[in-house]
């Protein structure tokens, strides 16, 4: 019993000293200056849709839970969020080469499409965040829409990724 006692207490202890290691939050002070918008036009309907379902976790800007502040769901979020920037981020689309902007669009759509996009952890807690059938459509048609602008400004082999040897 005594070991389950000190056990119990080394426990607490521990979860309260990991609670002054935090992570950095994912909110940038200015609005990038290589943001998808900046490019191209994002509807406001599209806006909305991004911001409920897509930014927090690609983007430069997260909204954070209440729960965001309890380790170790912090590093948790955290790693969550850096993996989702680094697979797509829209705070800095425009900094990405032509060919990567024109695959992430594919990727975005197909994601969408297959309804992959948001992940089911995120909209468990995120009820809001599911995508109705409508709002699939419209951000696909947005998506494909900027593929389109692509298209029609840059040449053809530029939006290509190249493969490597």
């Amino acid at each position: 019993m005594k070991v389950w006692k000190t056990l119990g207490w080394a426990l607490l202890a521990i979860l309260v000293v990991i609670q002054f290691f935090r992570p950095a939050r994912n909110t940038a002070a200015v609005p990038s200056a290589n943001d998808i918008s900046t490019a191209y036009a994002v509807p406001a309907e599209v806006s909305t849709i991004l911001g409920k379902a897509c930014n927090d976790c690609h983007s430069n800007n997260t909204t954070y839970p209440w729960y965001a502040s309890v380790q170790p769901v912090a590093w948790w979020l955290a790693k969550h969020v850096n993996d989702g920037k680094r697979h797509l981020n829209f705070s800095e689309f425009t900094a990405y080469p032509l060919a990567r902007q024109f695959h992430k669009l594919e990727e975005t759509v197909e994601m969408v499409n297959e309804k992959e996009m948001p992940l089911n952890s995120y909209t468990i807690i995120h009820t809001n965040a599911t995508l109705t059938d409508a709002e699939r459509k419209l951000l696909v048609n947005w998506c494909e829409s900027i593929k389109d602008t692509m298209r029609a400004r840059y040449p053809a082999d530029s939006l290509v990724r190249k493969k490597r040897p």
